[in-house]
């Protein structure tokens, strides 16, 4: 197996960000989603819209997100939308939260450790292409989120966050807190879901 390529920069801008897209010479087809972290409510955080708009037009994307599992601002689509609105996600382009309304995709997970299934929100049938976004922050459970959290817990639908969270225990968004499983666990999980 060969080793994977590394790009890194110590340039953070928005310009270097498409730079960087470009150098993979890697085109995203079709409709793409671009998968991002929306921010929690009062959190200064998160990427902004202004920092991704070059990106997200240079590829011609709409802003995907989902809803999460715990209590707060964005674990019900309506809330979410606010949210979106208050950050000016929506201001600058299309935004879709891919669990909006169900029924969720089941997806197989067949060499999976810890889960066989995983439950994304059904719109994300409507994208050709994701492009993750992401940003790096301390996970109480997951240490640094990054890429495989975005693939893992930040596509999940709210069944899927709580099927994650829970490693298979249960998909009820009621039972969340109950059955939150040990860290290790979570990871392999979050593997096993991304």
């Amino acid at each position: 197996m060969s080793k994977p390529k590394v790009y890194f920069t110590k340039t953070i801008t928005p310009e270097k960000l498409v730079e960087m897209y470009d150098i993979l010479k890697k085109p995203l087809k079709g409709k793409v989603g671009v998968k991002i972290h929306s921010g929690e409510q009062g959190n200064k955080n998160y990427l902004r819209p202004e920092f991704l708009k070059p990106i997200v037009e240079h590829v011609k994307g709409t802003i995907v997100e989902c809803n999460t599992a715990y209590p707060g601002a964005r674990n019900y689509t309506d809330k979410h939308w606010k949210l979106m609105e208050e950050h000016e996600w929506s201001k600058y382009f299309k935004v879709d939260i891919l669990d909006a309304e169900g029924p969720d995709i089941t997806l197989k997970i067949p060499h999976g450790i810890k889960i066989k299934e995983n439950y994304i929100g059904k719109n994300t049938k409507n994208y050709d292409s994701i492009l993750v976004v992401s940003h790096f922050k301390g996970h109480a459970m997951g240490g640094y989120g990054g890429a495989l959290k975005q693939l893992s817990i930040g596509m999940g639908s709210t069944r899927g966050k709580t099927y994650q969270h829970t490693a298979g225990v249960t998909d009820d968004q009621n039972k969340f807190f109950q059955n939150i499983c040990p860290d290790k666990t979570f990871k392999e999980t979050m593997a096993d879901a991304a």
